[in-house]
């Protein structure tokens, strides 16, 4: 079971965002609940890393683990917010299609 955590800042930005495990969903290679939340969220950091007013502190320390940690000035907030709600979009999506698989949890500070 991959378990995902998000949170939002009080204006509903997210501010971080964790992965732990495994989905079990298929073989390793071909596990499509695994390849989903991967995906998901190497676009988040890509598209976070380097952006102008946005901080990011990620740690991948074993495979199946990802902690990233976000903060952000107000010009970088529209951007941060439309990151955030494309993959939590993709996120709820993955979990609701794979509950057996992937649970998702989001909280607000």
């Amino acid at each position: 079971m991959i378990r995902l955590e998000a949170a939002l800042d009080s204006e509903g930005v997210l501010v971080e965002y964790s992965a732990a495990g495994h989905s079990g969903a298929g073989p390793k290679g071909a596990d499509i609940v695994c390849a989903a939340v991967s995906a998901l969220s190497r676009a988040l950091i890509g598209a976070l890393y380097g952006r102008e007013g946005v901080r990011v502190r990620a740690d991948a320390p074993e495979r199946g683990r990802l902690k990233v940690e976000l903060s952000y000035d107000c010009e970088a907030k529209p951007f941060l917010e439309g990151a955030g709600a494309v993959l939590l979009e993709g996120l709820v999506s993955v979990a609701k299609e794979y509950p057996e698989f992937c649970n998702l949890k989001i909280t607000r500070e």
